[in-house]
């Protein structure tokens, strides 16, 4: 019974149920069609706000502030008071929808049980739509990701789901929204992977990829299926100074990252020192997005006009140097008041403002290629997220024969971020907030070991007829090298109860004459397998909450040995053998001996040993 329940529960947590995972899925494909309905309305309405503001008409298709001439009260005096409404609609409706987006979703699933209010849903898009309608320099992306998260959470929420799988429905929500608004789907499952699912297994990939698909589908029948930034690639023929170009591009574009996250966290210190309430910061956020609209007006709002310009090679070099200088400069800053927009437009703008500009530098490829290398190469450094920044950019244009060159851009202002940023844009709010979150995913070493390498071998089992007396207890009391739990086997062999050591002598000070083992033994509440996994085994001790279990050999049921909570520490050392031991292999005569544990995990150890 007890190894039947074992082998159960560790099946359990391996997250491998198959009938959740489709129901989840299900779930999920209800999520992507939402997700995408609420993507179009998002744009609508910043297209609405900004048409009422800028052009004093009653029009929802999405246009840039700064086409025609506009008043320079206009200009300095919209992001202001746009900035104040969202400073009201924080203070009095909801705080979490101060910021661009990712970070709050992110801060949602570490913390809040992946649970989103319904008010978030309504005022996220709402505050949104008014800070980048009114001007400022944001994108819709973040404000997406957290409305469509609201959507897969508040569905969860109203059934009976656990914290992983409403986090499952949150990110598919968050991922459809991506993938509707800029028609990228494989960019969007990434992004989810990247940055918010902190895992790949089926049970999350699978729902959220089929909410993708879904809203993609949706994305053709509601904006069409066309490219967003359509690259004309024809007579695309790279060399091998092209590549290596992009690694000059990929490392300016991993310093611009890096200046603008430093930028970014130096304006939020800067506006934490104020002395009045958080409310009026993104109204003086909204100042400095006026001030800067008038050096360069093209520099506000949403600006896919002007990536568009950027990745086609119509930019003019007075509107590269502008938005390279003020896009990054208003961006920067106003993004630090705690004001409501996304990150990801100003990055492809900024990118693509500076590989333009290194453009007119480098050989000629086609028109917008090193656009390309710079959009892609900021999106790396910024988000820490290079394989998305690659993806995002060939599914945005189209140009699907500059993979490489891509990659390259990517992947060296990613390295050159890593090095000189702790963290990224993203997880340096979620660390100022007190929590920790890692982005860098690797096999859990308590998955590469099973229970017959690290348990105790043959234990000194008790049989449970034998008779207890002070002989026996003598016997077991010099054995100092067997683990604390004695297994107790009955006639056949088989595991029938467990005792330890004190209860056998407290048993013995107080047995009749015809006392026995069985009598000092007690119920065996778990049971283990050779074959088990030690992560399986870690998720058994902490449901049951014991820190040693008897091992049984599952062909016949016999007793194997014994495991206990150090032992698991074995695939941890190991880890840190192969982390941090260095020799060399090639010629060398004798084998180097394996490294003694540290003292760090001889402590750990010991102390685990201690508490038993």
């Amino acid at each position: 019974m007890s190894a039947k329940r074992g082998h159960a529960a560790a099946h359990l947590g391996d997250f491998t149920v198959r009938p959740r995972m489709l129901m989840i899925t299900g779930l999920a494909l209800a999520v992507g069609g939402v997700g995408a309905l609420a993507a179009l309305a998002l744009l609508r309405l910043i297209g609405l706000v900004t048409n009422l503001v800028f052009y004093q008409r009653w029009n929802v298709s999405l246009v840039a502030p700064g086409l025609v001439h506009h008043p320079w009260w206009l200009v300095l005096c919209a992001p202001v008071l746009g900035g104040l409404v969202v400073g009201l609609m924080a203070r009095y409706g909801s705080e979490k929808i101060r910021g661009h987006g990712m970070p709050e979703a992110i801060e949602s699933i570490l913390t809040g049980g992946s649970r989103i209010a319904p008010k978030v849903a309504l005022l996220k898009p709402i505050s949104a739509a008014i800070s980048i309608g009114t001007g400022g320099p944001f994108g819709a992306e973040g404000p997406i990701i957290m409305t469509g998260g609201a959507i897969g959470s508040m569905l969860a929420q109203l059934l009976r789901l656990s914290a992983d799988e409403r986090k499952t429905l949150l990110v598919s929500g968050a991922a459809a929204g991506m993938a509707a608004t800029f028609n990228s789907p494989l960019a969007a499952v990434l992004l989810a992977v990247e940055l918010l699912l902190f895992e790949w297994r089926p049970r999350s990939f699978v729902p959220v990829a089929a909410s993708v698909a879904v809203a993609t589908v949706s994305r053709g029948f509601l904006l069409g299926t066309a490219p967003v930034f359509p690259v004309d690639a024809t007579g695309l023929h790279l060399t091998a100074p092209d590549e290596a170009l992009a690694v000059v591009c990929g490392l300016t574009g991993g310093a611009l990252a890096v200046g603008a996250t430093w930028l970014v966290y130096r304006a939020e210190d800067a506006f934490a020192k104020l002395p009045f309430h958080w409310m009026w910061w993104p109204a003086i956020g909204g100042a400095i997005i006026g001030l800067g609209g008038l050096i360069e007006p093209r520099a506000l709002g949403v600006g896919y006009d002007v990536i568009d310009q950027l990745l086609t090679g119509r930019a003019t070099l007075s509107l590269i140097i502008g938005i390279l200088v003020v896009k990054t400069l208003i961006w920067s800053l106003s993004l630090g008041s705690g004001t409501s927009g996304g990150v990801l437009a100003p990055v492809f703008m900024i990118g693509g403002a500076l590989g333009a500009w290194e453009g007119m530098l480098f050989p000629h490829v086609i028109p917008g290629f090193w656009a390309m290398c710079g959009l892609a190469a900021v999106v790396g450094g910024v988000m820490r997220s290079p394989l998305t920044g690659v993806v995002f950019t060939l599914e945005l244009t189209h140009a699907w024969g500059a993979l490489l060159p891509l990659l390259v851009a990517s992947t060296a202002a990613y390295a050159l971020s890593a090095l000189v940023l702790k963290r990224s844009v993203l997880t340096e709010k979620i660390a100022r907030r007190g929590l920790h979150l890692t982005r860098e995913y690797s096999t859990d070493p308590l998955e590469t070991f099973f229970a017959h390498e690290v348990m105790h071998p043959c234990p000194h089992a008790l049989d449970s007829r034998t008779r207890l007396d002070q002989q026996l207890t003598d016997t077991l009391a010099d054995l100092a090298d067997i683990p604390r739990l004695i297994p107790v086997t009955g006639a056949d062999g088989t595991v029938s109860g467990i005792t330890t050591r004190r209860r056998l002598r407290d048993h013995t000070s107080r047995a009749t004459a015809n006392g026995t083992v069985a009598d000092a033994a007690e119920p065996c509440r778990l049971v283990v397998h050779t074959d088990h996994t030690l992560r399986q085994i870690a998720y058994l001790f902490a449901e049951t909450s014991l820190t040693s279990a008897p091992v049984i050999d599952p062909g016949n049921g016999r007793l194997a040995g014994v495991i206990t909570l150090p032992d698991l520490l074995h695939a941890r050392l190991h880890d840190l053998t192969e982390e941090h031991h260095r020799q060399r292999i090639l010629f060398q005569r004798t084998p180097t001996p394996a490294p003694a544990p540290s003292p760090a995990v001889t402590a750990v150890a010991a102390g685990a040993a201690s508490t038993e």
